[in-house]
C-alpha cells in the first residue's frame, strides 16, 4: 500500500490588488501551491499591509468561515511602524518589499510546512477525540446493533465519505454479512456475496489492511467491478481486518467520493485502530451474551435440581451439582461452610473459581470422568479456599442423571486425617531406614514362626534375601534342630529378662550354606492389647570374636610352652654345671684303679663298669646341658617324661 500524494494547498492575496501579486504567482509555482481567489479554498494567506485600504480587506479575511483556520504571513513596510502594524494580526511569518521577490518562496514553504503540521495534530486530536468516544461506547452499551451502526456513521461524518460498512463473515467462505452501515440504520444481517468483493476477500487471505487510492483503475479489481466504482463516482476504497482471537473474522469496508478523493497514511492507521476496538468489542458482546444464556440456563437447571437440594441440605460432606461444563447449579451447606463461600456466590461459577485446586488436571479429570458415564471416588485434591484455607479433600464424582448431563461431586475434609498419615508414614519410613541401616541382625516373626522382617544385617549374617526369607523359611530353619523353641520358652519365661524379654544370651544361627554361626542375642515379644502379636529377635554376629578368642588361646597355649622351655632350660643347665665335677672325679679314679689293676684280677671287671657307666652318664649330663626346648615322650602309663634326644636333636 503506498501512501497518496498530498494535495496542494491554496494561498489567497489579501488584498486582491497589490504590488506582492506577480511575486506571488512566481513564489507559489515554486512552493508548490495554488493562488486562489476565495478564501474558504486557501490554507495560507499573504496580507499586504502595504496596500492602501488594505484594513477591511484584512477585517472581511479574518471573520470569514474560514479564518481562523488561515496560516498568515504578513508584508510590511520596513519601519517601525511597519512591524507595529502586525501586532494584533499576529501572523505566522513576516517579509518586507526588500525580501520579497528572493525570500517569498521560502517563505511559503515554511509556512505550508507550519500549516501542515498544525493541521495534521487538529486532526490527530479529532482522531483521538473519536477513539475514546467509541471506546466509551463500547464499554457501556449493551445494544450492539445501534453501537455498531453509530460506529459506521461517525467514521463517515469524521472522513467525510460516501459510507462506512461493517461485514461480518459468513458460515461459508463467500458469503458475507452486513451488520451495519453508515447511510441505513435499519440495514442489518444482510447476506452479501464475496465474489463480488475482492478487496473483502483479499483482507481474509492477508490478515491485511487493503486501500485503493484509484480504486477504478486498481488491478484488484475485474472489469465488472471497476465498471460499478465508476458508475458510483467512487474515488478510494479501504477495507480494514476485524481479528478475533487472531483470525480474521470480520471487514471495516469505506469508500471515499464526491471531494474525498484519498485515503492518507494517518487515516489508515486511525481506521485501523478502529477496526481492532471493534473487534474486541464484538468479541465482549459475544462473550457476555454467552455467559448470560449460560448463567439463564444454569438457574433453570439449578430449579430443576431443587428436590436433590433439600436431601443435601441435612448431609453432613459437601455436595455440589454440576453442569456439563463443571459451573455450579448448587452447593449445600456443609459444602459452603467447607469451601468459604455462600452457595448463591458459588452457583453459575466454574468450580475451580471456588475450589482453586493446586492441581487442576486431577480435578478436572475426576469431573470429566463423570460426565462420562464413570463413578470414580476417593480421589485427593488440595484446594484454597478464598479465607486463605488450605484443605485437602477426599473427592468423589458421578452422573447424576443422564438425560439431564449433570454431575454430583461430594467432599469430605480429609485434612487432618492426612496430615496424621504422612507423619506416621514418614515415621515409619525413617524406623525402615533405621532397621535397614543396622549391622545387626533384626528379625521378627508371627506366631506361627513365619517371617514378617528380614533386614539388611540379616541377609549378610544368614545369606537369605528379604524376599527369600519372608516367602519361604521360618524361624525353625534359621536355628540349629530344638533351638527355636527353647528360645520362645526362654522369653515367655520370667527368668531371663522378665515376662516376654529375653536378656543378652549367647546363641548359634544356622547359615544357608550350613554354617553355624554364634551369635549374642536379644529377643522380645510384641502385644497388642494385652496378646502376643510377634517375636523381634536382634543378633550380634560372633564370628570375628570367636575367632579373636580362639587366635588369643593359640598364644596363651605357645606362651605357656615358652615358659616350660625356659624353665627346663634353666634347670637342665644347672644339673649339667652341678653333676659335671663330680662325674669328672668318678671318671678319673676309676681309670687310676684301673692303671693299678691288671685284667684278670678279681677287681678290675667292676672298675672297668663303673668307668664306662661314669662316662655314659657324663655324655647324658651334656645333652642336658644342650637342652634348648621342651620334648616330653611317654614313659610308665600314662607318665611323661623329657625326651632328651628330641630335646637337642637341632644341635647335632
Amino acid at each position: 500500500m503506498s501512501a497518496p500524494s498530498e494535495p496542494a494547498f491554496g494561498i489567497v492575496l489579501v488584498p486582491p490588488v497589490s504590488v506582492a501579486r506577480e511575486p506571488l504567482n512566481a513564489a507559489a509555482e515554486r512552493a508548490g501551491l495554488r493562488v486562489v481567489d476565495n478564501p474558504d479554498d486557501a490554507a495560507l494567506a499573504l496580507v499586504d499591509l502595504t496596500a492602501p485600504g488594505c484594513g477591511p480587506a484584512v477585517v472581511e479575511l479574518l471573520t470569514s468561515l474560514n479564518g481562523p483556520h488561515l496560516t498568515l504571513i504578513a508584508l510590511v513596510s520596513p519601519d517601525p511602524r511597519g512591524f507595529a502594524a502586525v501586532d494584533t494580526l499576529r501572523p505566522t511569518d513576516i517579509l518586507t518589499h526588500q525580501g520579497l521577490p528572493h525570500e517569498l518562496t521560502w517563505r511559503l514553504q515554511r509556512a505550508a510546512e507550519r500549516h501542515r503540521e498544525r493541521e495534521e495534530q487538529a486532526r490527530s486530536q479529532t482522531d483521538l477525540a473519536l477513539l475514546l468516544e467509541l471506546t466509551a461506547d463500547y464499554a457501556e452499551s449493551s445494544d450492539v446493533e445501534a453501537l455498531l451502526h453509530g460506529v459506521t456513521r461517525r467514521l463517515a461524518e469524521q472522513l467525510d465519505i460516501a459510507r462506512a460498512t461493517l461485514v461480518m463473515l459468513g458460515g461459508g467462505a463467500d458469503e458475507g454479512i452486513i451488520v451495519a452501515a453508515s447511510d441505513d440504520p435499519g440495514l442489518k444481517d444482510l447476506r452479501i456475496d464475496l465474489a463480488r468483493y475482492p478487496e473483502i476477500r483479499e483482507v481474509v487471505r492477508t490478515g491485511k489492511p487493503v486501500v485503493m487510492q484509484e480504486a477504478a483503475t486498481h488491478p484488484l479489481l475485474g472489469d465488472l467491478e471497476r465498471r460499478a466504482v465508476a458508475a458510483r463516482g467512487i474515488h478510494a476504497i479501504a477495507a480494514l481486518p476485524l481479528p478475533i482471537r487472531g483470525e480474521v473474522r470480520g471487514v471495516l469496508l469505506l469508500r471515499a467520493a464526491g471531494r474525498r478523493r484519498t485515503f492518507s497514511t494517518r487515516e489508515i492507521d486511525f481506521l485501523t485502530t478502529v477496526a481492532h476496538a471493534t473487534a474486541v468489542a464484538l468479541r465482549s458482546a459475544s462473550v457476555l451474551q454467552s455467559v448470560q444464556t449460560a448463567r439463564l440456563a444454569a438457574e433453570e437447571k439449578a430449579a430443576s435440581f431443587k428436590p436433590y437440594q433439600l436431601f443435601f441440605a441435612h448431609v453432613s460432606e459437601g455436595v455440589a451439582i454440576l453442569d456439563d461444563k463443571a459451573g455450579v447449579l448448587s452447593l449445600n451447606p456443609s459444602g459452603a461452610q467447607m469451601l468459604d463461600t455462600p452457595a448463591n456466590e458459588a452457583r453459575g461459577k466454574h468450580l475451580n473459581q471456588i475450589t482453586q485446586p493446586l492441581d487442576e488436571g486431577v480435578l478436572m479429570e475426576l469431573v470429566t470422568s463423570a460426565s462420562r458415564g464413570e463413578a470414580r471416588s476417593g480421589v485427593d485434591v488440595v484446594v484454597r479456599t478464598p479465607a486463605g484455607r488450605c484443605l485437602t479433600l477426599s473427592m468423589s464424582a458421578a452422573p447424576l442423571r443422564d438425560e439431564d448431563a449433570a454431575t454430583i461431586l461430594s467432599f469430605r475434609d480429609v485434612t487432618d486425617a492426612r496430615k496424621l498419615e504422612d507423619e506416621l508414614r514418614n515415621t515409619k519410613d525413617f524406623l525402615e531406614r533405621l532397621i535397614d541401616s543396622s549391622v545387626d541382625a533384626i528379625i521378627a516373626a508371627d506366631l506361627k514362626g513365619r517371617i514378617i522382617l528380614f533386614n539388611k544385617g540379616a541377609e549378610a549374617m544368614c545369606g537369605y534375601s528379604a524376599a527369600e526369607a519372608q516367602e519361604k523359611l521360618t524361624v525353625l530353619q534359621l536355628y540349629p534342630p530344638g533351638v527355636a523353641q527353647r528360645v520362645m520358652a526362654q522369653i515367655r519365661s520370667p527368668e531371663l529378662g522378665g515376662r516376654g524379654r529375653l536378656s543378652l544370651i549367647r546363641q548359634e544361627l544356622v547359615h544357608r550354606s550350613g554354617e553355624r554361626v554364634p551369635v549374642n542375642m536379644t529377643a522380645s515379644i510384641v502385644y497388642e492389647g494385652g496378646r502376643e502379636s510377634f517375636s523381634v529377635g536382634i543378633f550380634t554376629d560372633l564370628r570375628d570374636r570367636v575367632q579373636l578368642e580362639r587366635k588369643l588361646s593359640d598364644v596363651e597355649t605357645r606362651l605357656e610352652e615358652s615358659e616350660k622351655s625356659a624353665v627346663i632350660v634353666a634347670l637342665a643347665g644347672t644339673a649339667a654345671h652341678e653333676l659335671n665335677q663330680p662325674l669328672t672325679s668318678v671318671m678319673g679314679y676309676a681309670e687310676l684303679l684301673k692303671r693299678k689293676l691288671k685284667e684278670e684280677d678279681f677287681a678290675w671287671r667292676p672298675v672297668d663298669i663303673i668307668y664306662r657307666e661314669a662316662e655314659r652318664m657324663a655324655e647324658i649330663v651334656r645333652k642336658i646341658g644342650k637342652i634348648t626346648r621342651y620334648e616330653t615322650k611317654s614313659y610308665v602309663g600314662a607318665q611323661q617324661i623329657l625326651d632328651l634326644d628330641k630335646a637337642t636333636s637341632h644341635e647335632e
